[in-house]
């Protein structure tokens, strides 16, 4: 029962998102494009908010990070020095009844969940641990023989007979220049960290930026995602929020830890029961890292990574500096224990990175409420969506009680006002009940009426979304009303 009300909750939220203007299907006059979404006028505000909100916490609340954005195209040489030329790849299986194609962990995830739902702990302990080694050693074989021992079938054609599993990329290419012929081969970036790290020096040199420090960005990335899925949690244009941290080489783990605490903080602070979070250790680590730990959040369908830490050693920067030919070392002229400088070294790198479209998706998830209102003489509930209102797309609705006797003309006036320093709406049309839970449904904290008492002692009535509560306040007094729970301080503060 519990499964079909999570299923009945994702679906809410995907619903919700289209029907008031958050996200839509790409090209939808066209039949959509498979896992890539459009956001809407409400979604574009949100997303920007979540934006703003990570920049501050990152940028503006740290004197030793700055933020640089780094172009989406770049020297192919950069990803054969990454390595995702040669090893960016996820394991494939295609059921060849179905011919759908599935990534083979993700097939014994799923298992290992259903096995934990089931009581099965043993079981689903066992076969995390035999995934685990497998994937350790790139055993691809072991993957197979792992889904048929546990009787995995395709969710399509509810058959067993599978290919092999095969490595996929996931890097998109295109061509770079003006003719097709003797044009250079580029790719779409996967990830927007190696930006920041061919601009390590450029940052360095122009800041005057000192060890340890962070280089903080916001951009698009692109993965050839074979199996997208759950709506905006895995696709193919997604945006990414990434900030690298560079260390001396030996105080990595301590920065590791500091971060993993400080962006789990970050997380909570917009509100989010702390059990829908918690830590996963990587088992498996990149072929950069020497520690991973993501940060996952309790989804409908499970928990998920919404954000990861690394410990990405020196690996980048040196693998630039051996393609590159160029230095990409740091002079560290404060004193060791022994009283010497430290010297030139290639710095450690702690990174964190959190997917944008899945912490929109959270918010969303988190926010979504069917509240009931009912009494013993009536049945009602409200649509409500209880974002953190610093978060909300719109901070304010004016509205005028009625279309005549000056009080739109007022509604106009006040919203002149207010429009300076926050996102407002104006809504004359319905009762105003209705343009109420209109509200509500968006997450708008405050919503003001203008009525006929306005005109005569320059009052309003102010209702707060989450409460329900109704005041009476000056005009003069809405500026600092609003403020005092929309503004960046009441996030920042906690994080």
């Amino acid at each position: 029962m519990a499964q079909k009300n999570n299923d009945e909750i994702f679906k809410n939220v995907i619903s919700h998102a289209k029907e008031y203007g958050f996200v839509f299907q790409s090209s939808e006059i066209y039949d959509g494009l498979s896992a890539v979404y459009d956001y809407g006028q409400l979604g574009a505000e949100l997303k920007n908010n979540l934006k703003t909100y990570w920049w501050k916490a990152m940028v503006q609340m740290h004197e030793n990070i700055v933020g640089i954005d780094a172009a989406i195209f770049m020297h192919p040489k950069v990803w054969k020095a990454s390595g995702h030329v040669d090893g960016f790849n996820d394991p494939m299986i295609d059921n060849k009844d179905s011919k759908k194609r599935y990534r083979a962990d993700q097939l014994l995830e799923d298992r290992i969940a259903k096995y934990e739902k089931d009581g099965k702990t043993d079981k689903a302990a066992k076969l995390q641990a035999d995934m685990d080694d497998a994937l350790k050693a790139e055993d691809l074989p072991r993957l197979k023989v792992l889904i048929e021992e546990h009787e995995i079938a395709c969710p399509v054609s509810g058959t067993r007979n599978w290919t092999d599993v095969r490595q996929f990329n996931l890097m998109f290419s295109t061509q770079f220049g003006a003719m097709a012929e003797g044009s250079d081969v580029v790719y779409l970036r996967p990830e927007t960290a190696q930006g920041i790290f061919v601009n390590f020096l450029n940052v360095q040199k122009t800041g005057r930026m000192k060890i340890p420090f962070g280089i903080a960005q916001i951009g698009k990335a692109f993965r050839n995602e074979v199996i997208a899925r759950q709506f905006i949690m895995r696709m193919r244009e997604f945006e990414q929020m990434e900030m690298q941290f560079f260390v001396r080489p030996g105080e990595d783990k301590k920065w590791f830890e500091y971060w993993k605490e400080a962006r789990l903080k970050w997380h909570k602070a917009i509100g989010t029961a702390p059990e829908k979070y918690r830590y996963h250790d990587h088992v498996k680590l990149a072929h950069y890292a020497n520690a991973a730990t993501d940060i996952e959040f309790e989804f409908p369908f499970g928990f998920k990574e919404v954000e990861g830490i690394h410990s990405r050693t020196d690996f980048d920067l040196s693998q630039h500096q051996a393609y590159s030919g160029k230095k990409m070392q740091y002079f560290d002229a404060e004193l060791d224990e022994n009283g010497k400088p430290y010297g030139n070294y290639v710095p450690y790198v702690i990174e964190t990175s959190i997917g944008l479209d899945r912490m929109f998706l959270l918010t969303l998830i988190n926010a979504l409420e069917e509240e009931d209102l009912s009494t013993p003489e009536k049945q009602d509930s409200r649509t409500l969506l209880r974002l953190h209102p610093a978060l909300a797309p719109i901070k304010a609705a004016i509205f005028p009680l009625t279309k005549k006797d000056g009080l739109p003309e007022k509604a106009r006036e006040i919203m002149d006002q207010l429009k300076f320093d926050f996102n407002c709406m104006y809504e004359e049309k319905d009762a105003i009940g209705k343009r109420y839970r209109r509200q509500d449904a968006i997450g708008t904290p405050f919503c003001i009426t203008v009525d006929h008492q306005t005109l005569e002692d320059n009052t309003v009535t102010i209702r707060h979304r989450d409460t329900m509560e109704q005041q009476r306040i000056e005009i003069k007094d809405l500026h600092w009303t609003i403020d005092s729970k929309v503004s960046w301080r009441s996030l920042l503060s906690h994080s």
